[in-house]
C-alpha cells in the first residue's frame, strides 16, 4: 500500500507516526514544503517574549525522527497537482526544480492553513509581517530588534500574545481590529471589557472598530498604517486577521465549505474514497451547533491526524466533533472559553439564556482567594448548554475543559447543578463555580 501524505505539521505528524506505526508494510511518503516538521506557532509570542529561549523547544518532531520510522521524508518539495481519480500527484523539489508524477492508494491531505492576506495599497513595503510559521517567528524577532513602534492587526489570540509580548520588550504597542473589541471569536464584553482595562494600563493603544485600508512608507519599510478612522505611525506591522485552509490542490476533488475547508465525515474520510484530510484544510463537526464549521486549532489536528491513521482502511474510531476549546494568558489573567458566546449564539439564530458569577473561587477564610468570573450559555428551551467562558488571576482554567466534556455530551444545566465535583478549601467552595452555574439556572 502506497500513501502519500502531503502536509507535515500537526494533524500531518500525528497521521505519519500512527500510521508507522499501523501499517509497517506501507509505503509512507511526506511531501512538505518547508525544511521543518511539527512548529508549534502557538509559542510564537513566548518566544519574541523571550520566555521560550530555545526556538527549537517549540518543535515537538523532526523529519529525522519520522524518517527512523520507516517514513520517506520528501522535503522542500511542493505539490503542484492532485488528481485523486487519476490516484495521482505531481510535486516539485524545491532545491533542484525537477518536477516529477508520484502515484499513490490513499492520499491524506494535511495542508494546513495560511493567514489571510488583504490586498491593500503599500503591502509590498518592507517590515509587514505575517505570524504563521518558524521562519515568520525568526524574522519577527529579527525586525523588532530596531522598531520602536509596533503596530498588531488582529486582536485574535495570536495577536493579544504578541501585544503582550511586545509591550514587555519595551515597545510602543498599537491594537487595531475591526470589531468594536477584542477577542470577539472566545469571549462575551463582560470579560473583554476587563482585560481591555489591563491593556490600556500598561500603554498599549486599542484602536478597535476600524478597519485598515492601506500603508504608506519611506525608502521601501512602512511607517504608516491608514485605517478607516485615522492614521498610525509605526516601524513594524505584524498581520493577524485571521486563516485560510490550504485546500487549492483539491478543488472541484472533493466537497468543502464556502471558504475552502474540506468537509469530512466521522472516519476523517472526504467525499472521495481513498483521500482522507486531517487538521487546518478541514471543516469539524461543530458541536454546539450540530452543524460543520471552520476552528483551526492545533488540539483538533492532532485528534483528527490521529483517527486519520485509525481510520486509513476502513471506519474504526469516530470522532467526537469540537467545542472549540481554547485557553488565553494575558499577563496574570488566565482565561479560557468554550463552545459558543452569547453573542455567537444570537447570531447564529439560536434563543439561550445565560448564568454569569462573579465569586471568590475559595472560602474566604483562607488566606488569600481570587475572584473568578464564569458565564455559562445554554439553550432557554431545552436547558442545553452551548458554551462557557472563565477569567481569573487563579488558573481555574481546567474548569473550561469539564465544561467541554458537557457541551460534547448534551448536558443541560439541570444536570450540571448536581455534578459530583471535591471540595477542599485550598482549590474550591462547597458549592463548585459550576454547579452555582446550574443551581442559578434553576
Amino acid at each position: 500500500m502506497k500513501i502519500a501524505v502531503i502536509g507535515c505539521t500537526h494533524a500531518g505528524t500525528a497521521a505519519v507516526t500512527q500510521m508507522a506505526q499501523l501499517y509497517p508494510e506501507a509505503q509512507i511518503s511526506v511531501y512538505e514544503r518547508n525544511d521543518n516538521v511539527s512548529f508549534l506557532s502557538c509559542g510564537i509570542a513566548l518566544h519574541v517574549g523571550g520566555v521560550v529561549q530555545d526556538v527549537q523547544k517549540l518543535f515537538y518532531a523532526s523529519p529525522q525522527q519520522l524518517t527512523d520510522l520507516g517514513v520517506q521524508m520528501n522535503m522542500r518539495h511542493d505539490v503542484l497537482e492532485v488528481n485523486a481519480d487519476a490516484h495521482m500527484i505531481r510535486v516539485r523539489n524545491l532545491e533542484t526544480g525537477i518536477t516529477r508524477v508520484e502515484t499513490y492508494d490513499k492520499l491524506v491531505v494535511t495542508t494546513g492553513s495560511w493567514p489571510i492576506i488583504p490586498k491593500l495599497g503599500g503591502m509590498e513595503l518592507d517590515n509587514i509581517l505575517l505570524c504563521k510559521n518558524y521562519g515568520h517567528a525568526q524574522t519577527i524577532i529579527d525586525k523588532a530588534r530596531h522598531a520602536e513602534r509596533v503596530t498588531v492587526i488582529g486582536a485574535g489570540y495570536i495577536g493579544i500574545e504578541l501585544v503582550e509580548a511586545f509591550e514587555e520588550l519595551g515597545k510602543q504597542v498599537t491594537l487595531i481590529d475591526n470589531m468594536d473589541r477584542i477577542l470577539f471569536k472566545y469571549l462575551d464584553r463582560t470579560f473583554t471589557d476587563g482585560i481591555e482595562n489591563e491593556l490600556e494600563a500598561r500603554h498599549i493603544r486599542l484602536q478597535l472598530g476600524q478597519t485598515v485600508t492601506g500603508f504608506e512608507g519611506e525608502n521601501g519599510k512602512v511607517n504608516k498604517v491608514i485605517t478607516t478612522a485615522g492614521e498610525y505611525e509605526t516601524d513594524l506591522v505584524v498581520l493577524c486577521i485571521g486563516f485560510r485552509p490550504n485546500t487549492e490542490l483539491l478543488k472541484d476533488q472533493v466537497e468543502m465549505l464556502l471558504n475552502g475547508a474540506i468537509i469530512v465525515d466521522e472516519y476523517m474520510r472526504t467525499s472521495h474514497p481513498d483521500v482522507l484530510a486531517a487538521g487546518d484544510s478541514c471543516a469539524v463537526m461543530y458541536n454546539p451547533t450540530h452543524k460543520h464549521a471552520y476552528i483551526p486549532l492545533a488540539t483538533n489536528a492532532v485528534r483528527m491526524g490521529t483517527l486519520v491513521a485509525r481510520n486509513l482502511l476502513k471506519p474504526t474510531v469516530r470522532y467526537l466533533g469540537t467545542q472549540g476549546t481554547s485557553g488565553i494568558k494575558i499577563y496574570d489573567l488566565n482565561i479560557a472559553s468554550t463552545g459558543m458566546t452569547e453573542q455567537a449564539a444570537i447570531d447564529a439564530g439560536m434563543i439561550v439564556k445565560n448564568v454569569t458569577i462573579e465569586e471568590n473561587y475559595r472560602p474566604e477564610f483562607m488566606p488569600t482567594y481570587e475572584k473568578a468570573l464564569l458565564k455559562v450559555v445554554y439553550e432557554a428551551d431545552t436547558g442545553r448548554i452551548v458554551g462557557a467562558q472563565v477569567m481569573s488571576k487563579a488558573d481555574l482554567t481546567q474548569a473550561i475543559n469539564t465544561m467541554s466534556v458537557c457541551i460534547q455530551n448534551g448536558m443541560t444545566m439541570d444536570e450540571l447543578s448536581f455534578v459530583d465535583f471535591f471540595f477542599q478549601p485550598h482549590y474550591n467552595k462547597p458549592w463548585n463555580l459550576l454547579n452555582q452555574a446550574g443551581l442559578q439556572a434553576m
